[in-house]
């Protein structure tokens, strides 16, 4: 009768070992989420960006207000865009940077000028286009759109769109930020049109 107490208790032991090394179960609506979002970054075909004065690295104090709107080529060599601003005036530039929110980055895209300064008010679209590999500058020189669109499906890249009155001295306000008077970061809108 011992022996038989004895290996109850073994058979116990070696089952209430099993069970407490074993790892809780990974919830499974958290793995969909993370397959869904990949899924998303993976496809991404469309990126859009409010840029505003409050996202500038120094932020400003200004009316202006844009948005650009992006589109991957299903062959995945050229994007479409177009950038649309109010209430902006002395536009010279507008790029596509590299770099996270709160940072500045190196100019990679044209996609606007430069023009000369004090052009006076802009409402609508201010540029629109196509750019490839070709076109890109600075830290992607060379490299394949691919790296861009990696940038801009994480959230590494924003558009600005850069003022300047041509009198001296400059940063004195709305339609006189030459170093970038509206931000924003660019993200994922979609995988199709």
């Amino acid at each position: 009768m011992r022996r038989v107490v004895a290996s109850a208790a073994a058979v116990f032991l070696v089952t209430l070992s099993t069970t407490c090394d074993r790892s809780p179960p990974t919830d499974p609506h958290r793995q969909l989420a993370l397959r869904l979002e990949a899924d998303r970054v993976l496809d991404a075909k469309n990126f859009v960006a409010h840029l505003v004065g409050a996202n500038e690295v120094p932020s400003h104090d200004t009316p202006a207000v844009g948005e650009i709107k992006l589109q991957l080529s299903d062959d995945g060599t050229e994007v479409a865009y177009r950038l649309i601003s109010s209430n902006i005036d002395n536009v010279f530039m507008a790029h596509i940077h590299v770099a996270p929110a709160g940072v500045n980055g190196p100019i990679v895209v044209f996609l606007f000028g430069p023009v000369a300064p004090g052009g006076g008010r802009v409402d609508g679209v201010l540029a629109h286009g196509t750019f490839t590999a070709a076109n890109l500058i600075g830290p992607l020189t060379g490299h394949p759109l691919s790296d861009l669109i990696a940038a801009l499906s994480t959230g590494g890249a924003y558009a600005n769109v850069h003022t300047n009155d041509g009198v001296a001295p400059t940063n004195t306000g709305p339609g006189d930020f030459p170093g970038g008077e509206i931000r924003g970061q660019i993200d994922v809108a979609g995988p199709t049109p």
